[in-house]
C-alpha cells in the first residue's frame, strides 16, 4: 500500500489505521508543513516504510511505487486559500503531481487506486436538496477545479487498476499533524481560549467528517469487492454530517456552558453553500460515521485548556495550511484532504 501524502492531517491518522488493519504501508510525503514527526508513532513498525519525496518528481514517485498493489492519493496543496496564494504550485502538485502518480500506478500494475477528492466540488447549490454523486459540480476555487479535473481523468479513461473517487467532507478532529485553520478546530480554539469569535455567513451549509471516520471509509473501500467500488464516486460523511457555521458555534457554546463572545457578520469571501447526501456510501458499503462535531469540540477544548497545542502561534506553518515558506514551496507534495 502506498499512501501519497500520508504524513498530513488525514494521512497521519489513516496510516496507523491501515497498519492496524494488517496492511504494509509505504508513505511518500515531502513534509511540507514542518510535520516530520507526524508518523513517529509508527516509525519503527515492521510494516511501515517512509519515503521523503515529492509527487512532482517522477523519480521519487517511481521509486516509491515499486512492489505496490494499492494506492491512496492524498497528496495535494489542500484548501482554497493556499491554492489561491500559490496557483502555480497548486497546479504543479494537484494536477501534474497527481497525473504522475496515476501514470506510475498504471506502469506498476497497481490493483486499486483511491483518490481523495472533496465535497467542495459541489460549490454552490441553488436549492436545499443535498448533492448526490451524479449531480452537477460547481467548483468555485482553483483547489476544487484541480480536484474535478483529476476526477474526470481518473473516471473518464481506461486504467489497468480499479479507481475510486472519495469526495471527502471538510475534515475535523485531532490528528498528529493537527490543523487549526479548519472550521471546527478554529472555532473551538478561539472559544476555548476565551477569545471573541468572528463568524461570517453563519447560515451557509457544509458537510463535515472526522479524520478517523474518513480513514474508516477508506478502509471500507479497500475491503469491498472491486465490482462495488471500481469506477465509482462516494461522498464521505453521514446523515448528520451537514452543518451550518451557526450550528457548529452553538454546539461549541453548549459544550462550554453557553460562555463565549461571538460576532456574526455577512459578506465573507467564501461563497460555498451546499448540503451533501451520503446515502450511497451508507447503502452500498454500510458506512456510518462514529464521531460527532459536538464530541470532537468537547475533547479538543479540554486538550486546549489543559495546555496542549500551546505553540500554535509560534509554529503557524505546523498547524495551518495557508502559509508556505519559500523553502516549503520548493519541496511541495505533502498531503492532506478535505
Amino acid at each position: 500500500m502506498l499512501v501519497a501524502g500520508g504524513a498530513g492531517y488525514v494521512g497521519s491518522v489513516l496510516t496507523p489505521a491501515l497498519i492496524g488493519a494488517g496492511h504494509r504501508v509505504r508513505v511518500i510525503d515531502s513534509l511540507l508543513y514542518e510535520n516530520s514527526d507526524s508518523l513517529a508513532a509508527v516509525a519503527d513498525h515492521e510494516r511501515f516504510e517512509f519515503v521523503h519525496g515529492d509527487v512532482r518528481s517522477s523519480n521519487d514517485v517511481s521509486a516509491a511505487m515499486k512492489g505496490i498493489t494499492d494506492v491512496i492519493l492524498l497528496a495535494a496543496l489542500v484548501g482554497d486559500p493556499v491554492c489561491k496564494r500559490n496557483p502555480e504550485l497548486a497546479r504543479q502538485t494537484n494536477l501534474d503531481g497527481a497525473r504522475g502518480v496515476i501514470a506510475a500506478a498504471g506502469d506498476a500494475s497497481v490493483e486499486r487506486f483511491l483518490f481523495a477528492s472533496t465535497c467542495s466540488n459541489y460549490g454552490l447549490r441553488e436549492d436545499d436538496e443535498p448533492a448526490g454523486e451524479t449531480d452537477e459540480l460547481h467548483p468555485l476555487s482553483l483547489y476544487a477545479e484541480t480536484k474535478v479535473e483529476i476526477e474526470n481523468e481518473l473516471l473518464g479513461s481506461d486504467h489497468p487498476f480499479d479507481a475510486t473517487v472519495l469526495r471527502v467532507s471538510t475534515a475535523y478532529g485531532t490528528s498528529p499533524r493537527m490543523r487549526f485553520d479548519l472550521t471546527v478546530s478554529e472555532f473551538t480554539r478561539e472559544l476555548a481560549l476565551g477569545r471573541a469569535l468572528d463568524v461570517y455567513d453563519a447560515d451557509t451549509w457544509r458537510p463535515y467528517c472526522h479524520v478517523t471516520d474518513i480513514s474508516k471509509a477508506m478502509l471500507m473501500v479497500l475491503a469491498a469487492p472491486a465490482d462495488q467500488v471500481g469506477g465509482e464516486v462516494f461522498n464521505v460523511g453521514g446523515d448528520d454530517s451537514n452543518h451550518t457555521k451557526r450550528s457548529i458555534v452553538e454546539a461549541a457554546l453548549d459544550a462550554f456552558g453557553g460562555e463565549g463572545e461571538v460576532k456574526w457578520s455577512e459578506g465573507g469571501t467564501d461563497a460555498r453553500n451546499y448540503r451533501v447526501s451520503f446515502e450511497k456510501i451508507r447503502d452500498r458499503l454500510g458506512f456510518r460515521p462514529d464521531q460527532t462535531v459536538r464530541g470532537a469540540v468537547e475533547h479538543l477544548a479540554k486538550a486546549i485548556r489543559a495546555g496542549m497545542f500551546s505553540d500554535v502561534e509560534s509554529r503557524s506553518l505546523r498547524y495551518r495550511n495557508y502559509e508556505l515558506t519559500t523553502a516549503a514551496g520548493e519541496g511541495s507534495g505533502g498531503g492532506d484532504a478535505g
